[in-house]
């Protein structure tokens, strides 16, 4: 079995950080990545890997996270954000 040397996460200089993973995915998954991996580099004007197209997406999937939050144990955090029921029940 061959070992990895390189570590799973490292900071970049512009004040992020990398995570290295191995993922398994079906072809069609894969397939899918190649098709934003074109659309992307026709909006760049450039080649774009399938690690960037994945980048890409993560990014543009949410908002940026201002700063790092810690779990919520409870779960209350996620109750009060609830609308609550107005009217007879």
């Amino acid at each position: 079995m061959s070992e990895r040397v390189t570590p799973a996460m490292h900071a970049l200089p512009d004040g992020e950080a990398e995570l290295s993973l191995v993922v398994r995915l079906p072809w069609e998954d894969v397939a899918r990545l190649g098709q934003d991996a074109g659309r992307l580099a026709a909006q760049t004007g450039r080649p774009v890997t399938l690690d960037e197209a994945v980048s890409h997406r993560l990014r543009s999937a949410r908002p940026p996270a201002s700063h790092a939050k810690p779990a919520d144990t409870t779960g209350a955090a996620a109750v009060s954000t609830l609308p609550r029921a107005s009217g007879t029940a």
